[in-house]
């Protein structure tokens, strides 16, 4: 079953929508979406190695436009959307503790958080609620964005062929791993600030 189910995967990888799929996902889970562009990512590298860069370039350009509308939610619409989004992440009564981190450690928290499995959403959000340096935030958003996902395309471009034959054999396997990283994720988001 999941072989079918990874070669249907890479059918969808090879399609000519799958660029703004791409896209689409990365974008929104930097601001409301609950699942990491890698899910598409990964495949689409794996099915196109040679254009695994651009890939990455897309998930990034994406992921800090959506960053953006998450800066965008938590500065103009934290009384609704916002505050909503963070309590379903967690961090509802952890604002101020936040707030007082970011004074001093906004840079290091974008910087590493874009890197983990932590849901990036609420970074954004967040930095945007705290009114953090909106250059400064963009600028740091392509750092960390750009490594996560040029790391991915450089570790797919150059292994895809032994990664491929992995995935072939244990893709359940990778979707339980898949979505593990998106549960600890989201409880080391409720656990710490």
């Amino acid at each position: 079953m999941f072989k079918k189910l990874y070669q249907w995967t890479l059918s969808l990888a090879e399609s000519r929508h799958a660029p703004w799929a791409l896209g689409l996902i990365a974008f929104a889970e930097s601001s409301f979406f609950p699942i990491p562009p890698d899910t598409i990512l990964v495949p689409m590298a794996l099915a196109r190695p040679k254009r695994a860069f651009l890939y990455a370039l897309i998930c990034t350009l994406a992921s800090v436009a959506g960053g953006l509308l998450g800066y965008a939610i938590g500065a103009l619409l934290y009384a609704t959307l916002g505050q909503w989004l963070i309590h379903v992440y967690g961090y509802g009564a952890r604002v101020n503790e936040v707030r007082a981190l970011y004074a001093h450690w906004g840079w290091a928290i974008i910087l590493i958080k874009g890197l983990t499995p932590i849901p990036f959403k609420i970074v954004t959000i967040t930095s945007g609620l705290l009114a953090y340096s909106l250059p400064l935030f963009v600028l740091l958003c392509l750092i960390t964005r750009g490594a996560r996902f040029f790391l991915l395309a450089a570790v797919l471009n150059r292994y895809g062929a032994p990664i491929n034959g992995l995935l072939e054999k244990y893709f359940g396997y990778f979707l339980l791993l898949l979505a593990a990283a998106v549960i600890l994720g989201f409880v080391v988001a409720a656990h710490m600030a």
